[in-house]
């Protein structure tokens, strides 16, 4: 098997620990570990048997925190500024007013990472308090994993996780067998078998462990998941040393199914198992809003440093003047006065950088996950799991994602097979389904099986069911209770009036499903021996004597039993591909344009499709080709497996063509809708799966992301130059002029010619491609190469992606994509913990995305444009003030008021525009996902936006400062003849200030609640009530004294009263006459939506007029793939395919295939055949407790 190294996430810092012995220190420098197990007196210590994901514990926290948060230059920027504010002389504003709030900031970050860190912390515990019997001091004691160690002997049983990496001794199957599911690590949905070595076979109970000791001794902790080399000694160190290899090995992460109980001996725990040396540190998450608002914040910065240089200079010209200036403190001469001053002017505009914006958008982030993790529109009520915003940094990323790469199993499938459907002699079976609509069910098939008549459809019908019941590798299990509750490839409980509970033990899960629906059918499959199986026929007991299996593998696309039925007759039944079925038709076979014509039906439902068939083999002849070529070939030294392959190709001809069966790979609930959902929202969805082609194609067709109009173009070379040719070939095909544009076209890769289309030569062609397609599937496909695709669209595309999954295989694409989405389902939690979002079912991935997504985007562009602008609105004043005060770095506002501005006077309206701003309402935005597009083309918040507020709050400054200036121009504000000083005016200004920047507030709002109502208008009022009772501290409380008695003289001006009246409505004319303009000419298809919303009007028409006059722009500029005139676009327009155009590659081909369907998961090249593991079964024989 090709190696698979895992990208299993943890976050950045996480606290990894390390080593613990210094005894074994030394066997770990030379790449190996000896360990005892069974041997109390021997002192061992390694790694315990706990893992951490969290980033801090108690010691680390502090340093660790101060060290994340002083990465950001926004924060080493104000750090300065309370540094230089300590300097005597130096600070117009005091020397706490930033101290103040950027402690506050960097506390309230602190919650929010205890908070988030807090929930990975419990996450680790859920897994680590997990509960394993544990072998101590004579008997099975049940432990938490955390309590395992390194040595110890555990006994795990079916539907359980293994706690740590172990050496398989033995299982309650036939010679230490046992089955394993591994979705978890690889994707594949089929078992795979592990099995122990004959010297451990027999511990069956606890008095055999009590007689056991020894010690193992094998290669230190390493990630490769499928390597291990060790050996055993039994007995003490005199035993002779037994090899042991990655048959043994069972890893943790993968699931003990089909099998009551294994013993194992524990070798890795903790950090140090094969599945968490795959850990790697996660990059930090930036999103692409938090970017920009990063750029135009050093933009900002050096905007504050020109007009410090600016007031600087200007200072030194006015100190040249002829003018007294003996009320101002001379701070030095030269370089270094004018230094000084420097200081003193960016400490004076240091605000233009909203320090306020770190800890709104803390907070809004915060509340909006708490919005997630709270909507019951994405609870999960089987498996009681909300959705989690397990980061919140990344809410407004779910508003611009472009790309989805999904994967198969567990993710958009339950990875559970269900028979559906079958076609026997020409007649299909099973369109009437019952009323769950999950289970097969056909009245006149029933009939034909309880009460047959003397027809041939009756005896195909039996045939049929037979072929069900008996060409297969399942093993039947007499049980009285199940094990595990959880979905498997075993059987529900049946209880039968002659027969005990039986449940189904199979590596494949489509055979599982077709043996069940035989019993269902009234042919039980109940007994298998190593010779013989026996079906109860509808209460009658037939045995079937196994003379061959002839097994599956990926080439052959069949398998076949030779059986001796219970007439003496010796007959080969057959299942596998149509293609190679009907090939090895008899010229006698009956009814294949029928079978094929069924076949293309259930191919275009998704449904996984085989052909049953069989012959009679004459007894001479059987007896010659088994002693001759078989005998030959399964002895043969050098290709073996071709020489067996070449001998089953001489006995499995002239079959008997009996039907065709249909198993559906069941899909989570609402996948096709949500598929067709996000498509609809010009949302590119890749499927990325480790499992078979042919499944892969299956379950694509059955979600809908490929359809029976497009084309597939197939890539399966194996080699870099086959690999160019064909991709070369297929962008022929489409036409240059067609790249990189949604064609009605399927691309399917496998994961062998991924690897050379992802070299440096190629890359760029196969991304061309791969964009030209509609669709896109990788089958075959490691976890390293899920995280290069997703690299490579991130980069290349420059666009939002994200990863979703279930499994710790997906977790290097999670971690690779801008967004990553866990699966919390019943496969573990390796994907959820390590995802930034988790959610319980693939559909819920819709709201997430086209409501909290679009929302938050919207939400939160408003509010940082806000921050900006409420910022430079006030504090750009200074500068024009600075005219005034001949560029003294004179303040206009009393320093506290500054400080507080952003803290109290301000702070609601960007709350209230970053929570409960929306552009519609969550059933239109689910409804018409096309209104996903404003928020995915990033049209609210980009560089173009910014310097438009820029040059907007530019001039509301300039007007909030000159206006009241000239109001005040005379110097005589009261009719008594008294005046003003400059906190006079500057009240005056601060006060329009913040009514106009809460009005603005209002404006921008385009959802008014009662939130916003008191943040607005609340914020007006606690503004005033601060001015009245701030003009009043001193002296009762110190501080303040410039202030004492400015509410009194500021609220008793007749000017100050007509001018709140006239300035603020004055300021923002321009901008609601803007407003109203582009609501009346220039509307976007969002506000109409809007507006409809208001008046209850159903916008369906309206959004499908914007949404035509989009394709048609579209299908304008297209042409039809292959020559033809109409391509479809967007699924809207069908695609014909010319038969005149030249000859089409292989690769690319159309759904006529001879392939309809075809989709059969079991595990080839196992530790144990098919064939002999099925020999060493005997069901008639009661298995060990393991007690």
């Amino acid at each position: 098997m090709e190696e698979v190294e895992l990208d299993f996430q943890m976050p950045s810092n996480s606290v990894v620990p390390q080593s613990g012995s210094s005894d074994s220190s030394s066997q770990e420098n030379l790449g190996t570990r000896t360990l005892h197990f069974n041997c109390p007196n021997v002192e061992q210590s390694f790694e315990r048997n706990r893992i951490s994901t969290g980033k801090y514990n108690f010691a680390t926290f502090i340093p660790l925190f101060l060290f994340e948060q002083f990465r950001k230059a926004f924060n080493i920027f104000f750090l300065i500024i309370c540094i230089l504010q300590q300097i005597p002389g130096v600070s117009p504003t005091g020397r706490y007013t930033t101290i103040v709030p950027l402690t506050f900031i960097l506390l309230v970050a602190a919650i929010k990472e205890i908070i988030e860190d807090y929930k990975r912390h419990r996450a680790d515990d859920a897994v680590n308090n997990r509960l394993i019997e544990v072998f101590r001091e004579g008997k099975f004691t049940e432990l938490r994993w955390t309590q395992v160690i390194v040595g110890d002997i555990v006994k795990v049983v079916n539907g359980n996780f293994f706690p740590g990496d172990l050496v398989l001794l033995s299982s309650s199957e036939p010679q230490a067998m046992c089955y394993i599911e591994t979705s978890n690590l690889d994707g594949e949905t089929n078992l795979k078998i592990r099995q122990g070595i004959p010297a451990t076979t027999g511990l069956q109970c606890s008095e055999d462990l009590n007689s056991l000791s020894g010690s193992i001794e094998c290669e230190g902790p390493n990630r490769h998941l499928y390597d291990f080399c060790g050996n055993i000694k039994l007995g003490g160190d005199s035993g002779r040393s037994i090899p042991l290899g990655p048959d043994q090995m069972l890893l943790r992460g993968a699931m003990l199914r089909n099998t009551q109980w294994i013993y194992g001996v524990v070798v890795y725990t903790g950090h140090e198992s094969k599945l968490m040396k795959n850990a790697k540190r996660a990059p930090l998450k930036m999103s692409n809003l938090d970017r920009t608002t990063n750029m135009q914040i050093w933009f900002l910065m050096v905007i504050l440093i020109i007009i410090s240089l600016a007031s600087a200079i200007g200072s030194e010209v006015w100190k040249k003047m002829p003018v007294d200036r003996w009320y101002i403190d001379d701070i030095g001469s030269g370089a270094r006065g004018f230094f000084m001053e420097l200081l003193t002017f960016i400490i004076l505009y240091n605000n233009l950088v909203p320090i306020s914006l770190l800890v709104t958008l803390e907070l809004v982030k915060a509340i909006q996950a708490v919005f997630i993790n709270c909507d019951l529109d994405m609870y999960y009520e089987p498996s009681d799991t909300p959705a989690m915003a397990r980061t919140s940094n990344l809410n407004e990323e779910l508003g611009q994602v472009k790309y989805i790469f999904s994967d198969k199993t567990g993710t958009l499938t339950q990875n559970y097979m269900e028979f559906k459907k079958c076609s026997i002699a020409g007649v299909k079976y099973g369109e009437t389904a019952n009323q769950n609509g999950d289970t097969f069910s056909d009245e006149d098939f029933l009939e034909r099986v309880h009460n047959p008549k003397q027809v041939d459809q009756d005896d195909y019908v039996r045939k049929f069911i037979t072929i069900m019941s008996v060409c297969h590798t399942v093993v039947p299990e007499h049980v009285k209770k199940l094990n595990s509750n959880s979905i498997s490839n075993r059987d529900e409980t049946d209880f039968d009036l002659d027969m005990d509970n039986i449940q189904y033990q199979s590596s494949s899960p489509d055979e599982a499903a077709i043996v069940k629906a035989a019993r269902k059918m009234g042919f039980i499959f109940s007994i298998r021996t190593p010779t013989h199986v026996t079906v109860k026929a509808l209460g009658k007991d037939e045995s079937y004597e196994i003379l061959n299996v002839l097994e599956f593998s990926s080439t052959r696309k069949r398998m076949s039993v030779i059986v001796r039925c219970p007439d003496g007759v010796i007959r080969l039944l057959c299942k596998g591909a149509d293609n190679v079925i009907c090939e090895r038709l008899s010229p006698d076979s009956h009814f294949q344009l029928e079978t094929e014509n069924h076949l293309r039906e259930f191919a275009r439902e998704g449904l996984r499709t085989l052909c049953f068939a069989q012959t009679e083999l004459d007894e001479d002849a059987y007896m010659e080709w088994n002693k001759g070529a078989f005998y030959k070939a399964s002895t043969a030294v050098i290709d073996r497996e071709g020489q067996l392959e070449a001998a089953y190709d001489l006995v499995e001809k002239n079959l008997d063509l009996i039907g065709a069966s249909a198993i559906e790979d069941k899909l989570q609930d609402g996948v096709p809708e949500t598929i067709a959902t996000l498509a609809k929202a010009d949302i590119k969805i890749w499927v990325l799966t480790g499992d078979k082609q042919e499944t892969a194609i299956n379950i694509a067709y059955s979600c809908k992301l490929i359809t029976e109009k497009m084309s597939l173009i197939i890539l399966n070379e194996t080699t870099l130059d086959g690999v160019r040719e064909t991709i070369m070939e297929a962008l022929n095909e489409i036409g240059s002029e067609f790249l990189r544009q949604e064609n009605d076209v399927a691309l399917i890769v496998s994961g062998m010619t991924l690897k050379h289309a992802l070299c440096a030569d190629v890359q760029s062609s196969f991304l061309d491609l791969a964009l030209s397609c509609k669709a896109v599937v990788c089958c075959r496909v490691s976890p390293i190469q899920k995280a290069e695709i997703v690299d490579l669209v991130k980069h290349r595309c420059k666009a939002i992606t994200l990863a979703i999954g279930d499994g710790a295989n997906d977790v290097s694409m999670i971690q690779a994509a801008h967004v990553g989405v866990g699966i919390s389902g019943h496969e573990g939690l390796q994907a959820a913990n390590s995802s930034d979002y988790s959610i319980a079912q693939f559909a819920y991935l819709q709201k997430l995305l086209l409501v909290h997504g679009a929302w938050n985007y919207n939400r939160l562009a408003k509010c940082i444009l806000f921050s900006f602008y409420k910022n430079i609105c006030l504090y750009l004043i200074e500068l024009w003030f600075a005219f005034f005060n001949g560029f003294s770095g004179q303040i206009l506002f009393d320093r506290w008021t500054i400080s507080f501005y952003n803290m109290f006077f301000t702070s609601l309206p960007p709350l209230s525009l970053g929570l409960f701003e929306r552009t519609c309402s969550s059933e239109n935005m689910m409804k018409y996902p096309q209104l996903y597009s404003i928020s995915q083309r990033a049209v609210k918040y980009n560089a173009g936006v910014f310097w438009k507020m820029f040059a907007n709050s530019t001039v509301h400054s300039l007007l909030l400062f000159f206006l009241p200036t000239f109001l005040l121009w005379q110097d005589v504000a009261f009719s008594d003849g008294k005046v003003g000083g400059y906190l006079f005016l500057g009240n005056f200004v601060y006060t329009y200030v913040v009514i106009t920047v809460c009005l603005k507030a209002g404006m921008e709002s385009a959802t008014w609640t009662i939130f916003t109502h008191l943040s607005v208008w609340g914020s007006i009022i606690v503004w005033f009530a601060f001015f009245g009772a701030y003009s009043h501290f001193f002296p009762v409380i110190p501080i303040g004294a410039e202030m004492l008695g400015q509410a009194d003289n500021v609220l008793a001006s007749p000017l100050f009263w007509f001018g709140l009246i006239l300035l603020p409505p004055a300021v923002l004319f321009r901008d609601l006459l803007w407003k109203v303009f582009r609501r009346r000419f220039r509307k976007s298809v969002v506000e109409e939506v809007q507006e409809m919303e208001m008046e209850h009007i159903d916008p369906t028409n309206t959004i499908m007029q914007a949404a035509k006059q989009s394709l048609s722009e579209k299908a304008h500029l297209l042409k039809n793939m292959f020559g033809v005139s109409g391509r479809s676009v967007a699924g809207d327009i069908p695609l014909e395919i010319s038969e005149e155009h030249r000859p089409i590659s292989s690769s690319v081909r159309s759904l006529q295939d001879p392939n309809l369907g075809f989709a059969f998961s079991q595990e080839e090249g196992g530790v144990v055949s098919q064939s002999d593991l099925i020999r060493q079964y005997n069901s008639e024989r009661s298995k060990p407790e393991g007690n």
